[in-house]
C-alpha cells in the first residue's frame, strides 16, 4: 500500500492557502509604509487613522454583505472588542503619531518588539508553545530588524515621547493580535476583521474634524494614498492575516511580520529610488533569514519505521487548532 504524497493531503492544502495568505499580509503591509510617508504630509495621525479605517469599514462591510455572512456568535464578541480598540484603533493613530516624532529606522526598531511580544504573551494567555526554531528565528530577524533601523535612522537625537509613542504602538498591536485570536473560532476570517475594523472606526470618530479638515487642503495624491491604505494594507491585508492565524500560532505569524522591514527596503528602492546601503541590504537579508529559520517544521507524520510519533502529532495539532476542532 502506499501513502498518498503530502501534497494532496487536505493539510497541505491548507498550508498552501494559510501560507499564501500570509505572504499577501506582509506584501501589503510593507507597501502601507511607502503610503504612510506621502499621506501623513498631508493628514494629521488620527486624521489619517480615521481615514484608512473609514475606506476599510466600507470595503469590508460590502463584501459581508454580498457573502451574506451576517454577525459572529456571541463568544467572538471580546476578541473583536479588544482587537478592534487596540490594533485597529490605538496602534495606528500613536504609530502615526510616533512616526512624525522619531525617523523611520527608530520607529522600525521599537515597533519591532512587537512579534516578540505576540510569541510571549501567546505563551503565557494562549497557553502556544516556544519551540527553539521560533526563538532562534525572532532573535536572528530582529537583529536584522536593529541594523536595518540603525542603517536607516538620522543623525539627531530620537524624541522620547516619539519612542514612548512606537512602544505603546508595539504593545498595542502585540496584544490586539494575542485578544483576537480566540475569536477566530467562533467566526470567520472575514468577520472578525469586518467587526474589528467597525470597532476601530468608531473609536476614532472624534478625529473627524481633523480628517475633514485636513481633506479639504490635502493633495489628491495624499488622499488616493489614504484610501490605498484602508482598501489593501487594511481590508485586504488584515483579513489575509486573520485567515492564516487562525491556521497556525500567534507566535509563528508575528515572526512572518520581520519580512516587512526587508521589503520596505526593496519597495523604497524600486518606488522611491532610494538606495539602501550596504548595511541596510544585510539588515533586511537577516531578517528574511530569520523569517525562514522561524518557519522551519521539525518532521512529522507516519514513518515505516516509526510508525507512532504522538509526541510530534501533538505539536502539529498546537500549530494547526483547526483540526483539534474539527
Amino acid at each position: 500500500m502506499t501513502t498518498p504524497p503530502a501534497s494532496s493531503s487536505p493539510a497541505a492544502h491548507r498550508d498552501w492557502r494559510a501560507t499564501a495568505a500570509a505572504c499577501t499580509t506582509v506584501l501589503l503591509w510593507a507597501s502601507a509604509f511607502v503610503s504612510i510617508r506621502s499621506a501623513g504630509e498631508a493628514y494629521s495621525p488620527g486624521a489619517l487613522a480615521l481615514g484608512r479605517l473609514l475606506a476599510g469599514s466600507l470595503a469590508l462591510g460590502a463584501l459581508l454583505l454580498v457573502r451574506r455572512e451576517g454577525l459572529p456568535s456571541r463568544a467572538a464578541w471580546p476578541g473583536i472588542i479588544w482587537s478592534g480598540l487596540l490594533w485597529f484603533g490605538l496602534y495606528m493613530v500613536v504609530l502615526n503619531w510616533g512616526e512624525q516624532q522619531v525617523d523611520a529606522g527608530t520607529a522600525a526598531m521599537v515597533v519591532n518588539i512587537g512579534p516578540l511580544l505576540i510569541a510571549l504573551l501567546g505563551a503565557r494567555i494562549l497557553g502556544e508553545a516556544l519551540p527553539g526554531r521560533l526563538l532562534a528565528g525572532m532573535a536572528v530577524s530582529f537583529a536584522g530588524a536593529a541594523v536595518v533601523g540603525l542603517s536607516m535612522s538620522g543623525d539627531g537625537g530620537a524624541s522620547v515621547l516619539g519612542v514612548l509613542l512606537c512602544l505603546l504602538a508595539a504593545v498595542a498591536y502585540a496584544t490586539g493580535v494575542v485578544r483576537q485570536k480566540p475569536a477566530l473560532r467562533h467566526g470567520s476570517a472575514l468577520q472578525i476583521t469586518t467587526f474589528g475594523c467597525l470597532v476601530g472606526t468608531v473609536a476614532c470618530l472624534p478625529f473627524s474634524g481633523a480628517l475633514i479638515s485636513d481633506a479639504a487642503d490635502a493633495p489628491l495624491s495624499a488622499t488616493l494614498n489614504m484610501v490605498y491604505l484602508g482598501l489593501f494594507p487594511t481590508a485586504l491585508a488584515f483579513t489575509t492575516w486573520a485567515y492564516a492565524l487562525a491556521r497556525t500560532t500567534a507566535g509563528r505569524m508575528g515572526a512572518t511580520t520581520y519580512a516587512v522591514p526587508a521589503l520596505v527596503v526593496l519597495m523604497s528602492w524600486l518606488v522611491l529610488d532610494e538606495v539602501p546601503a550596504p548595511l541596510t541590504v544585510g539588515g533586511g537579508l537577516l531578517c528574511l533569514a530569520g523569517v525562514a529559520v522561524s518557519r522551519m517544521r521539525p518532521h512529522t507524520g507516519l514513518t515505516r519505521k516509526n510508525p507512532a510519533r504522538p509526541v510530534e502529532g501533538r505539536r502539529h495539532d498546537a500549530e494547526h487548532p483547526e483540526t483539534e476542532r474539527r
